[in-house]
C-alpha cells in the first residue's frame, strides 16, 4: 500500500513545471490569437465566434480525459502523465504551425488543436495534485498551479511587447514577432511538460484498485456514462461552486474582449477604425496591463495558501472576488495609463484565487478514484459560461451597454460582485471547512 510521502517544496515545484508551458499557450492564446485574426482580415462581429473552439473543446476534451484518466494505469507511463505528453505534443505542433496561417479558417482550425491539446494536458494536471499530496500539501499544489499560471501567462504576454521590437518586418501575411512568440512557445510547452514527467513518479494503484480497473467493461461510451454518473452524484459544494463560476467566468471573458478597447477609449479618446496608430499602441498597452495582473499573481500565489489554512478557503477567494471587482469597476474611468497597473492589481490577485482556491474549496468533497473526472466538471463549469458569453454577449452589449467597451469592464466588475455574495454561502461538507490545521513544528 502507497501512502501519500510528504514531498518538498521543490518536488512540489518539479511536478507543476509542466503547467508553465501549458499556460504559456494558454496565454498565446489569450494575447495574440484576436490580433492574428484581425490581420488576417476578421470582422469584430466574427471575433466571438473564432473564439468559441476554446470553451467548446474544453467542454467536450477536460471530463472525457479525466474519466480516460481515472481509469488508466501503465507501469511505464503512470496515470495522468500519458495525457500530459500527447497534450504537450498536440500544442507544440499547432503553435509551430499557426503564424503559418494563410487565412481566417486555418487559423481557426489550428486554434482548435492548440485547445484540444491544452485541454489534453491541464485536465490531468488538477486531478495529479489531487493524486500524489496529501490534504494538508494540497493548497500548496493548487497554488503552485496558479503560480505557474501567472508566470507562464506573464511571459507570454511580455514576448507580445518585446518581440516587435526585436523581430522587425513581415513574413507571409503576418508579422514576424508572431512567429517568435509562437516557436517559443512550442519549446515551452513540450520542454517543461517532459521536466515534470522526469521529475515526478505516480503513486501506482493498490492491488485492488487495479484489479477494479481491469475488470471494468471498456466501450466508446463508457467516459460518457463515467461523465454523467458523475454529475448525477455530483456533491452539493459543487452545485454551488458551479453558481459561483457562472458569474465569475462570464465576467472574466467580458474583461479580456473588452480590455483593448476599454483602455483605447479611456485613456487615447481612440476605436481601431477611428485612430488604427493609437489604437495599436493601446493593444500593446494592454500586453503590459495583462501582464502586470499575471506577475501580481505570481507573487501572491503563495501568500493566499497560509490565508486559506488560516481562515478558509471560502473567504479567501470571496475577498479576493470583491478585490477583482473593485478594480474592473475603477478601470474604464481611469485617463491615465499608468493607474490602470493599480486597478488592474485587484484582478492580478483575484486571478491568484481563482486558479487554485476553488479547488480546495471541493477537493475534500470529492471521491478520490474519481478525482479525473470531477475536476473535469469543474472545467465543464469554467467553459459553460464561457460559452453563454459568446452567444449572449454580443446582444447585451448592443442592447443594453450602448456598445460600449468600457460599460462591458464596469458590466463585468458587477457580475464578480455578485459571485463574491455567492461564494459567502458556500458550505463544505467537512466540518473542517478545509481550515487545514497546520502542523506545529
Amino acid at each position: 500500500m502507497f501512502h501519500k510521502v510528504k514531498l518538498s517544496f521543490w518536488q512540489i515545484l518539479n511536478m507543476n513545471v509542466g503547467f508553465f508551458g501549458i499556460q504559456y499557450s494558454f496565454g498565446l492564446q489569450q494575447s495574440a490569437v484576436n490580433p492574428i485574426y484581425d490581420f488576417l482580415g476578421a470582422s469584430p462581429d466574427e471575433i466571438p465566434l473564432l473564439n468559441l473552439a476554446g470553451p467548446v473543446t474544453g467542454l467536450l476534451v477536460q471530463p472525457l480525459i479525466g474519466a480516460l484518466s481515472d481509469k488508466t494505469w501503465s507501469p511505464r507511463f503512470g496515470r495522468r502523465k500519458p495525457y500530459f505528453l500527447i497534450g504537450a505534443l498536440m500544442c507544440s505542433l499547432a503553435l509551430i504551425a499557426f503564424p503559418y496561417s494563410s487565412s481566417l479558417w486555418m487559423a481557426a482550425g489550428l486554434l482548435w488543436i492548440l485547445d484540444a491539446g491544452n485541454n489534453t494536458a491541464m485536465e490531468p494536471y488538477r486531478a495529479f495534485i489531487a493524486d500524489k499530496l496529501d490534504e494538508e500539501q494540497q493548497p500548496l499544489g493548487f497554488q503552485m498551479q496558479s503560480f505557474f499560471t501567472g508566470f507562464g501567462q506573464t511571459l507570454a504576454n511580455l514576448s507580445l511587447f518585446i518581440f516587435p521590437m526585436i523581430f522587425i518586418g513581415k513574413t507571409g501575411s503576418l508579422p514576424t514577432w508572431v512567429y517568435a512568440s509562437f516557436f517559443l512557445g512550442a519549446v515551452c510547452s513540450i520542454g517543461s511538460v517532459l521536466w515534470s514527467i522526469k521529475t515526478t513518479k505516480e503513486i501506482p494503484p493498490t492491488p485492488e484498485e487495479l484489479a477494479k480497473m481491469r475488470a471494468e467493461k471498456r466501450s466508446v461510451l463508457q467516459p460518457l456514462i463515467e461523465i454523467f454518473s458523475a454529475i448525477g452524484s455530483m456533491p452539493k459544494i459543487m452545485w454551488h461552486l458551479a453558481l459561483v463560476y457562472l458569474f465569475q467566468w462570464y465576467a472574466l471573458f467580458c474583461y479580456w474582449q473588452n480590455s483593448s478597447k476599454s483602455i483605447a477609449l479611456s485613456v487615447w479618446n481612440a476605436t481601431p477604425k477611428s485612430n488604427p496608430e493609437a489604437y495599436e499602441e493601446a493593444v500593446s498597452w494592454t500586453g503590459l496591463v495583462n501582464g502586470w495582473y499575471n506577475i501580481v499573481t505570481f507573487l501572491v500565489a503563495f501568500i493566499l495558501v497560509g490565508y486559506a489554512k488560516k481562515y478558509s478557503a471560502k473567504t479567501v477567494h470571496m475577498v479576493c472576488l470583491i478585490l477583482a471587482a473593485a478594480g474592473f469597476i475603477a478601470f474604464p474611468h481611469i485617463e491615465d495609463k499608468n493607474l490602470l497597473f493599480f486597478a488592474i492589481t485587484g484582478f492580478g490577485i483575484g486571478w491568484a484565487s481563482m486558479m487554485g482556491i476553488p479547488y480546495l474549496m471541493v477537493v475534500a468533497d470529492i471521491p478520490k478514484e474519481r478525482y479525473g473526472v470531477y475536476m473535469g466538471i469543474i472545467n465543464m463549469m469554467i467553459v459553460i459560461p464561457m460559452i453563454i458569453q459568446n452567444l449572449s454577449f454580443g446582444y447585451i452589449l448592443k442592447n443594453f451597454l450602448d456598445n460600449d467597451p468600457r460599460q462591458a469592464i464596469t458590466f463585468a466588475g458587477v457580475l464578480l460582485l455578485i459571485s463574491a455574495v455567492i461564494t459567502l454561502f458556500m458550505k463544505a461538507k467537512k466540518a473542517t471547512d478545509h481550515k487545514i490545521v497546520a502542523s506545529h513544528h
